[in-house]
C-alpha cells in the first residue's frame, strides 16, 4: 500500500500549472477585464474616451441596426456550421472506411487549407467568382451559361468561402470518433436489411450525436469570428459583428462602443464553448 502524498509532493505536481494559470491571467482575464471597464466608459468627441461609467454603449448595441448586424452573423455562423456538418459527416465517415494508406493523402490535403492564410482563401474565391476569370466563364464555354457573370461579393460567395475554411475543421474534428466507431453498427443494420445510405442516417449518426453537436457548436464559434471573407466577398450589408467591432474601433474611434460589442462577441463564444465541454462530458459513459 502506498504512502500518502505529502504536501510537498502535492506543491511539486501543482508546480507546472502556474505558469499557464500566469500567463491565462496576463494575455485573457486582464484585457477582457480592461475591455469590459472600457465598455462602460464614455466617448469624447474630438478626443478618446473618459471613465465615466455609462451603459450607453451597451443600449445603442441594442438598437435595431446593430440587432440585425447581430442577427445576421449568428444566421451566417448557423448555416456554415450546418453545411459543414452535411458535408462533413458523411465524408470523414467514408474517409475512416479507408485503408490509412488511403487516408493519408486526404488529411494531408485538409491540414493544406488549415495552412492558408484568410487573406489567400479571400482573394483565391473572389478570383474563381469573378466575371473576368472565374468559373463562370467555363460554364459559358460549355453552353450552361449565356455568358460568363460575376458571384462576387455577394452572400453566396462569403457563404462559399467560410465553409472553405471551416470545412477542414470540422473534419478533422469529427475524425477521431468516427474512427473509433465500432464497425458492427452499420454491418448490423445491414444485415436486418438497411441501405447503406440508411444505415447511417438511423443508427451511425444517431451513435455520433454528442460529438455532431460539439463539432456543430466548435464550427459556430469559429465562424462568429469571421473577419476578412466578409469584406473580400461580400457587400457591406454580409459584413459580420467582428468587422462592425473593427470599423469602431479603429475608424470610427469609438473605442468603448467597440468595447461593448466584443464583450458581448467573447461572451458568446466562451458560453458556446462551455455548452460544448458540458456536452461533452454528458456523452462519457459513467
Amino acid at each position: 500500500m502506498s504512502a500518502p502524498a505529502t504536501a510537498g509532493q502535492r506543491s511539486g505536481g501543482q508546480l507546472p500549472l502556474v505558469f499557464p494559470a500566469l500567463m491565462l491571467f496576463a494575455f485573457f482575464v486582464v484585457p477582457f477585464g480592461l475591455m469590459i471597464a472600457v465598455s462602460f466608459f464614455e466617448r469624447v468627441q474630438g478626443g478618446f474616451y473618459v471613465p465615466i461609467f455609462t451603459t450607453a454603449n451597451y443600449a445603442r448595441f441594442l438598437s435595431l441596426f446593430f440587432g440585425e448586424v447581430l442577427l445576421f452573423s449568428l444566421a451566417l455562423s448557423a448555416a456554415v456550421s450546418a453545411i459543414c456538418l452535411t458535408v462533413g459527416a458523411p465524408f470523414t465517415y467514408l474517409l475512416t472506411r479507408l485503408s490509412r494508406r488511403a487516408q493519408v493523402p486526404w488529411l494531408v490535403a485538409m491540414l493544406a487549407v488549415l495552412s492558408l492564410s484568410e487573406v489567400i482563401i479571400g482573394f483565391a474565391w473572389s478570383t474563381l467568382l469573378s466575371r473576368t476569370a472565374g468559373i463562370s466563364n467555363l460554364f459559358a464555354a460549355i453552353g450552361l451559361m449565356d455568358g460568363p457573370d460575376s458571384w462576387s461579393p455577394s452572400f453566396g460567395a462569403v457563404l462559399a468561402g467560410m465553409v472553405y475554411q471551416a470545412l477542414p475543421y470540422a473534419v478533422l474534428v469529427l475524425y477521431p470518433s468516427f474512427s473509433r466507431l465500432d464497425p458492427s453498427l452499420a454491418e448490423a443494420a445491414r444485415t436486418l436489411g438497411a441501405s447503406p445510405v440508411r444505415s447511417f442516417l438511423t443508427v451511425i449518426l444517431p451513435a455520433m450525436r454528442t460529438t455532431l453537436i460539439a463539432t456543430f457548436i466548435i464550427v459556430f464559434v469559429f465562424a462568429l469570428g469571421a473577419y476578412l471573407l466578409p469584406q473580400l466577398l461580400g457587400r457591406p450589408q454580409h459584413w459580420t459583428l467582428s468587422v462592425l467591432i473593427t470599423d469602431q474601433a479603429i475608424y470610427q474611434s469609438n473605442m468603448p462602443f467597440a468595447a461593448a460589442m466584443a464583450v458581448f462577441l467573447v461572451i458568446a463564444s466562451l458560453l458556446l464553448v462551455l455548452l460544448t465541454t458540458v456536452l461533452g462530458h454528458k456523452g462519457k459513459p459513467a
